[in-house]
């Protein structure tokens, strides 16, 4: 672009030359003299005004030339202000997140396939949750979110929650499978202490039952009476000892959400388990066994399982963020907090960060940097200064021959 802009003064100049050669054959060579005469001067005003800005034309020490180096503080400074005025301002951040739904945005994008589909983007995200796993202070981490979750168990009555949870249950019948199990639980508890059973009936019986052996018929007795119990209570669902089980479960219910002292039972037993070491040990290699096991997920199979779980999971979170405005609202609300907090407590730090930034890189620097980003530009101010020089020229030629 700079050599375009010189090329076309220069052939202005040109222009110049030849047709002041003809200004006696015709007088539309006098509107193409002063047209080029004009151009001429306007490129070569344009030239030293951009020049001017970033170096001293024809390295001359004229005054208030090579403005951008000569006072490259200043412009520092005063960046740093117009950032911090009119961007980092919590009002001003505060406003312009408040018109943004940036959680649809990000949900939009996410939700597309193309976009979790994208290699990159998934091993981005890959790796960035496996650094961000494995920096983490497994042992600190750990009791955090140990101390976490018993703080709030703690303050979590659970007797209530217990006792609507089993009423449900009952509601909905899916009590029954439960009763299932714990008859051949029992069941097989019976299998297993049936000497004991059969101990017992031996040490009450009395002399004349253990004399002639019919305490043995007896324990037998008593084990195939147990045992057709279970299986008749197993097999019947209308069998009066399913029912007494039912009562005791619905009284059970009822005396979580309504027993103020089985309600303190159920509390203190809370408390005593969560104040147990050994409850806080398990979950110390609760959390390191799934750290671990997701670090292997997203690194398995050369990282493509991994990648791709994240790529579904990236896009199952874009479509809740999308079409969930509950969510939204929520996501937003914290991003505009956020945005807010930051602009709030280190503004004046990136202000300044920006302001010192500027002034340690050298003229050389400042110059090369603000020049690659307006440069071309300014040099398409100086095509327009040359055609609309030329322009003005032939409009002043007009008004002389005509008007003046």
């Amino acid at each position: 672009m700079r050599r375009t802009a010189s090329g076309l003064i220069v052939l202005m100049a040109a222009l110049f030359l030849w047709s002041g050669r003809y200004l006696d054959v015709h007088p539309a060579w006098g509107y193409l003299h002063a047209f080029a005469e004009a151009a001429m001067v306007g490129g070569l005003a344009d030239w030293f005004a951009v020049t001017a800005l970033f170096r001293r034309p024809l390295g001359l020490p004229i005054p208030h030339t090579a403005i951008i180096p000569e006072n490259k503080d200043r412009i520092a400074d005063t960046m740093a202000g117009f950032l911090r005025d009119n961007f980092l301002t919590p009002a001003v951040v505060g406003r312009r997140m408040g018109s943004m739904n940036l959680a649809q945005a990000v949900g939009s994008y996410l939700a597309d396939p193309r976009a979790t589909q994208d290699s990159r983007i998934r091993a981005g995200a890959g790796e960035l949750a496996v650094e961000v796993l494995e920096s983490l202070d497994p042992e600190r981490l750990g009791t955090q979110v140990r101390t976490g979750l018993k703080t709030q168990l703690a303050k979590l009555e659970v007797a209530p929650l217990l006792g609507g949870m089993l009423e449900a249950m009952i509601a909905d019948g899916r009590h029954r499978p439960l009763i299932d199990k714990i008859i051949r639980w029992a069941g097989l508890v019976l299998e297993d202490n049936e000497t004991l059973v059969r101990d017992m009936v031996h040490k009450r019986a009395n002399a004349v039952l253990r004399f002639t052996g019919l305490d043995e018929r007896l324990a037998n007795s008593v084990l195939d009476g147990l045992y057709k119990l279970l299986a008749e209570v197993l097999v019947d669902p209308d069998h009066p000892l399913r029912s007494k089980i039912e009562e005791g479960l619905q009284d059970l219910a009822h005396g979580l959400r309504e027993d103020p002292e089985m309600r303190e039972r159920i509390e203190r037993m809370k408390q005593e388990l969560l104040e147990n070491p050994a409850i806080g040990d398990w979950w110390q290699g609760v959390w390191e066994r799934l750290r671990a096991n997701l670090i292997e997920s997203i690194r398995s199979s050369n990282g493509s399982t991994g990648h791709d779980y994240i790529g579904e999971t990236l896009g199952e979170l874009g479509a809740a963020l999308r079409d969930d405005e509950r969510l939204q609202r929520q996501v937003n609300r914290f991003a505009r907090r956020t945005a807010v907090g930051v602009a709030t407590r280190y503004g004046d730090q990136i202000v300044r960060l920006v302001s010192e930034t500027v002034k340690r890189w050298d003229a050389h620097t400042i110059t090369d940097r603000v020049e690659s980003a307006v440069g071309r530009d300014l040099q398409f101010i100086r095509i327009n200064g040359t055609l609309v020089g030329g322009l003005v020229g032939m409009t002043i030629h007009t008004l002389d021959i005509y008007v003046i």
